[in-house]
Parts: C-alpha cells; sequence; structure tokens
C-alpha cells in the first residue's frame, strides 16, 4: 500500500514539474496598468515601442515617474525618436530592489542602460550615475548631467528577484544627448516583409483569414519567427487548403508561426520541438525544429521542410522561407504515410506505432485528436533556452515508471 501511495505521489509530483511555467514571463505595460499614476510613462513605453524590448530582456530595473513628471518631459515637445531614448536611459541593465539600492558597496555604483546599448548614446551618456546620499536617500543622475543629483529613488513598484524591478523615481532624467531629435520608431508591416521574397502567396492566404493575420501581427512586437512556404510549395497546397474548416485554415497559418524571435543561428543552436501559435490548451500544433550540418529543417509528424532563404531577420521579427508546407497531424491524420525517399535513393522507412497506441485512446473530437507520428513524443512541452519559446519533454518516462512502481 505505501509503494501505491509512493508511486502516486511520484507521479503528481513529476507532472507538476513539467507542466509550463508562466511565472517567469514579464509585461511591464500589465505591471503599469495596475498603477494609474503610472499611466502616461506606460503609454510611451507602448507607442514608442520601448515595452516589448523591456519584456524580452533578462535583468533590469525600469525607473518609472508619474504623470505630473512626464507632463514635464512632453511639455518639452520633443520628436517621439527622442522621448524613447530618454525612455530608454530609465531602464538600467541591472537589478535593483529597494534593499540594493541602499547597500551599494561603496555608496555609488554605474548602471549601463537601453539607450546606451542601441548604440545612438554619445560616449557615456547612456550610463547613469546611483548614488547613496545623506539622511539614507538614493540619488540617481545621467553621466552627462554635470554632477547633479536630478532624481532620487521614491519607492519600489513592483519585484521579481532577479529579473525584473520595477521603482519609482521622482523626476525623468535630463540628457541632452537623448534629447536630440531622433527618428521616431517604426512598426514592420509584417505583410510587406512576407511578400518581399517568395512568399506573396502565404502573405496573401494570411491577409484572406482576418483572425490569423491577427494573431501574428499581435505577436510581432514580442517576437515573432515565422516559416513561410515558398510561392510554389504554397500554391500547389491550396487545392487542400481550400477544403480545410476555417478553424482549419486558421490553425495551419498560425501553425507557421513561432510566438519568439529567433534568428537563424539561434534555430541551429537551440535544436528540438517547439509550440506554434496554433498551440492552445490539448491542440498540440508542435514543431521540432533540427539542424543538419549546415542546413536547419522544420519537423511535423507529416513532413520536413528545409529552410532554403533568410526572408527577413531583424529584432523582434524573423521570417524564413521553406520548401514545403508544414503540415500538423491534428488537421492531416490520413497523411501520415512513409516519407518520400531521402536524397540518394534509398527509401524512407514508414513510422513506427507509438507505445501509447497500446492504452484506450483519450475521448477527442475527429478534428483535434492528435495523432503520433515517427516523432510521437514531440508534442511534450518543457522551456525554450532563449526567454520563453515552450519546449518539449516526454512524459512516458513518467508514467512507465509510476506504472512499475505500482506492479510491485
Amino acid at each position: 500500500m505505501q509503494l501505491h501511495y509512493a508511486a502516486a505521489t511520484l507521479i503528481s509530483l513529476a507532472l507538476l514539474l513539467l507542466l509550463p511555467s508562466t511565472t517567469n514571463a514579464q509585461n511591464i505595460t500589465r505591471i503599469l496598468a495596475k498603477h494609474p499614476e503610472f499611466s502616461t510613462f506606460n503609454h510611451y513605453l507602448t507607442v514608442t515601442l520601448l515595452a516589448p524590448e523591456i519584456n524580452r530582456r533578462k535583468t533590469i530595473t525600469v525607473c518609472a515617474v508619474d504623470n505630473a513628471a512626464m507632463d514635464s518631459l512632453l511639455s518639452k515637445q520633443l520628436t517621439l525618436g527622442a522621448i524613447k531614448n530618454v525612455l530608454s536611459l530609465h531602464v538600467l541593465l541591472d537589478y535593483f530592489d529597494a534593499k540594493k539600492l541602499h547597500q551599494i558597496t561603496d555608496g555609488a555604483a554605474l548602471a549601463a542602460t537601453i539607450f546606451q546599448s542601441t548604440g545612438t548614446a554619445p560616449g557615456s551618456s547612456g550610463f547613469v550615475q546611483i548614488t547613496v546620499l545623506k539622511g539614507g536617500k538614493v540619488g540617481l543622475s545621467p553621466q552627462d548631467a554635470a554632477n547633479t543629483t536630478a532624481a532620487t529613488f521614491v519607492k519600489s513598484v513592483e519585484a521579481a528577484p532577479y529579473n525584473l524591478s520595477v521603482i519609482q523615481i521622482s523626476a525623468v532624467l535630463p540628457s541632452p544627448a537623448a534629447e536630440a531629435p531622433a527618428p521616431a520608431p517604426s512598426e514592420v508591416n509584417l505583410t510587406s516583409a512576407l511578400s518581399a521574397r517568395g512568399c506573396k502567396a502565404f502573405a496573401a492566404a494570411l491577409t484572406d483569414n482576418i483572425a490569423a493575420e491577427e494573431t501574428f501581427k499581435g505577436n510581432v512586437e514580442s517576437g515573432l519567427t515565422v516559416f513561410c512556404p515558398g510561392d510554389a510549395a504554397m500554391k500547389s497546397f491550396m487545392p487542400k487548403f481550400k477544403n480545410l474548416t476555417a478553424e482549419g485554415k486558421q490553425s495551419l497559418l498560425e501553425y507557421h508561426g513561432m510566438p519568439v524571435y529567433e534568428s537563424l543561428s539561434g534555430l541551429r543552436s537551440s535544436n528540438g520541438a517547439a509550440n506554434t501559435l496554433a498551440t492552445d490548451g490539448s491542440k498540440r500544433f508542435s514543431i521540432t525544429v533540427q539542424n543538419d550540418g549546415n542546413e536547419v529543417t522544420v519537423k511535423t509528424p507529416i513532413v520536413t521542410a528545409k529552410i532554403v532563404s533568410t526572408v527577413f531577420d531583424k529584432d523582434p521579427l524573423s521570417i524564413f522561407q521553406l520548401d514545403k508546407v508544414l503540415l500538423p497531424s491534428e488537421l492531416f491524420k490520413s497523411d501520415l504515410a512513409p516519407s518520400p525517399a531521402p536524397e540518394g535513393g534509398h527509401h524512407a522507412k514508414a513510422p513506427k506505432p507509438s507505445s501509447r497506441d497500446e492504452s484506450p485512446p483519450a475521448p477527442a473530437g475527429p478534428a483535434d485528436s492528435p495523432v503520433d507520428g515517427p516523432d510521437g513524443d514531440a508534442a511534450d512541452q518543457d522551456q525554450h533556452s532563449d526567454g520563453g519559446a515552450p519546449r518539449f519533454v516526454g512524459y512516458g518516462v513518467i508514467f512507465s515508471l509510476g506504472f512499475a512502481l505500482l506492479q510491485l
């Protein structure tokens, strides 16, 4: 009896450890939205496109100012690009909560900011000097502000050690370099980027599907990787595409996007299974990115597609052209057949049945029931190594261990 209890406990703990965690996901606009006194500051983090950059960073401190302080900044009638530079000076590339600020070694520290990391800050103007003042106050000043205390620490707003700290400071940090006229930040036109080099057919299908297009556009700022089939591949697939339901068409399109930015070098170094924009709850819709020598392939249980070119790559958006359309087994169960013979004339072996097929199948709708393919366990989750895209690991080992213990 005790062994049975121990086995059940082991299974429960293991499943809890394998569940995807969302606690480390940070969203600065949601944090500040809980504090109306920072609404103007929060608004300009969004319109300057600084918010998604903050959300992608790790180990940072956001020095927020209240609405009155922002009114003072806006009265200078700076360009939107200059406002972004000023606000980026308020994002320190290190973690400082109230305790750390008051315990700075030797009473002073120099912190780099996002403004410094852009490469547009002349000299050391993108650094902020932090100084412990008499009476226990903490002062902050930009490097190009001549030995003055421009603002003081007011309070801690929210902290997630040692990832994100949001603090309030008393005033906007003045900086002639940051306030200089600068071009406004520009949003990436996803459709134009897709149409630029060989992905016009996919772009047209996406434009015709409002729900899928909104999903893609909604992920651009926070990070998005798109795998677009080339025009020839997409056009030959259109008869099948037109036979899908409305929900199926949306899922198929969203299956070609990952909710995280990855460069080609990043894809080469982070092989494994990953969620897509179509992944939702029990619907797996996972893909496997694999490095094969100098080539990078994207695999589904049905097809293996190869990245043939980089269409667009500028953080937070990357677009890669594929030589095939990605077919999820959730939509194309009947296509789970042996793959075409690889180069060299050798015939690919038919996929072996998954060991899970020996168990009674769980109830599922006809359209959504997943099917095991050659990479059957690739649909179980783990975490992506570069900040948030879920990866997958197999649950089979856990259940096998629990089952073995139950037999004792």
